[in-house]
């Protein structure tokens, strides 16, 4: 089959065979891992790239409010082109974008805080198209059998490819003085964002007739399925907690060691407990009980957000970000596997697919412009009293959505 695509998902205990993984199924999780790897590396850092440069955190969540707020018009977009040509063609655009927007980091170096409104655009149009494309492969590449086991795999993936890519990124940043170790690491990410468009040409476009994109009845589609609504608006939910966490955490963890490499290494641990979360979703049954299991995850979320009411120190990020780690992927996995059993039950079925994604994007990224424009108002820096309590809020928020998932639909 080439490229090891076997040993990763090679196990003692025997998988049913509705629940195989198909061969693209097996690449897409492979191109992923190499991106992973380099966004690990840069992504990781980027934040604190730009903290080091002005250590201002408004411009930090400003960044993050830009990037965020851009991407659904990137989803937009990018599903716009994955209907007239094909998904494949949404997602090596978005690999190309985000490797020449490091690129772009490289040759600005000091000057990415002058202009980083536009870095932040640029950035949240790459993302957005990588997104989209990837997004919709992952639905196309499974069934509704086998799509919590890939959903599964794909974590512990993703946090494989994060293990290293922090440590490394970290080492590279301390072994120079100044920013030179930034701009290193962002060069090698570039390398293997390459890498990992070579490797999506391994993927077949797919020839449809349906070529029409019915964003435009989003509207018509929301009064048909008072379901698929409740679940958009699980996703806002969902944003408004994810949005910081996207870009705090490492911040509070370059304040609390001070160091670059220890960040990486921490980062590390907490990509260990995301594996052992996935690992767990990946051997599971197909979940049967979507409310306990979001009902759980995002109660001891709210039990570990009051950590930080203690102190900000560095046990109390450690704590709290150990308990997120391990919770929050069964939160994103069993909510994205209960989204997709919902578009498979949407009017226009299968031709409906690409709007849903980039419909759901649109309520994910307002949630999570709320949460870093919440943390703006009323906690623009680190030693703010009040941050603690917005991140305990958002995370609070997080149990109403159990309200708005069926455990059948």
């Amino acid at each position: 089959m080439g490229f090891g695509l076997r040993w990763p998902f090679r196990t003692k205990q025997k998988v049913a065979s509705d629940q195989q993984l198909s061969r693209e199924a097996r690449v897409a999780l492979l191109i992923h891992g190499c991106f992973q790897f380099g966004a690990s590396m840069s992504g990781l850092f980027l934040n604190l790239y730009l903290w080091r440069l002005t250590e201002n955190l408004v411009i930090n969540g400003i960044f993050n409010v830009i990037v965020y707020g851009m991407t659904p018009i990137a989803f937009a977009i990018g599903g716009w082109v994955a209907k007239k040509k094909d998904r494949m063609v949404t997602y090596r655009l978005g690999i190309a974008l985000i490797t020449v927007f490091f690129l772009a980091v490289i040759f600005a170096q000091e000057k990415v805080v002058t202009y980083y409104p536009l870095f932040a655009v640029f950035n949240g149009l790459a993302l957005g198209f990588y997104w989209t494309g990837y997004i919709i492969l992952m639905y196309d590449v499974t069934e509704s059998r086998n799509r919590s086991r890939f959903l599964g795999i794909n974590m512990i993936v993703f946090n494989t490819a994060g293990l290293a890519g922090p440590a490394l990124s970290g080492f590279i940043i301390s072994m120079f003085e100044g920013l030179r170790g930034y701009l290193l690491t962002f060069t090698a990410a570039s390398i293997l964002f390459g890498l990992a468009s070579f490797l999506s040409l391994k993927i077949k476009r797919v020839q449809s007739h349906h070529r029409t994109y019915y964003l435009k009845y989003f509207g018509l589609m929301m009064k048909r399925s008072r379901l698929w609504v409740m679940g958009l608006c699980s996703f806002l939910l969902l944003g408004l907690f994810q949005g910081m966490m996207l870009f705090l955490p490492n911040i509070l963890m370059f304040k609390t060691v001070g160091r670059e490499d220890q960040v990486g290494y921490l980062s590390v641990f907490f990509a260990l407990l995301t594996i052992l979360t996935g690992y767990f979703i990946s051997r599971r049954k197909p979940n049967v009980n979507i409310r306990r299991d979001l009902f759980i995850a995002s109660l001891i979320i709210v039990m570990g957000s009051t950590i930080l009411l203690i102190d900000i120190t560095l046990w109390t990020v450690i704590a709290y970000m150990s308990v997120y780690s391990l919770m929050s992927p069964l939160i994103l996995n069993t909510l994205t596997s209960y989204y997709y059993r919902i578009m498979d039950g949407l009017p226009l079925k299968g031709m409906f697919r690409i709007e849903s994604v980039v419909i759901r994007e649109f309520f994910l990224n307002v949630g999570r412009v709320l949460s870093i424009s919440l943390q703006l108002i009323f906690a623009s820096n680190l030693d703010s009293p009040a941050l603690p309590v917005v991140l305990l809020f958002t995370a609070f928020m997080q149990l109403g959505i159990v309200l708005l998932v069926r455990n059948r639909i």
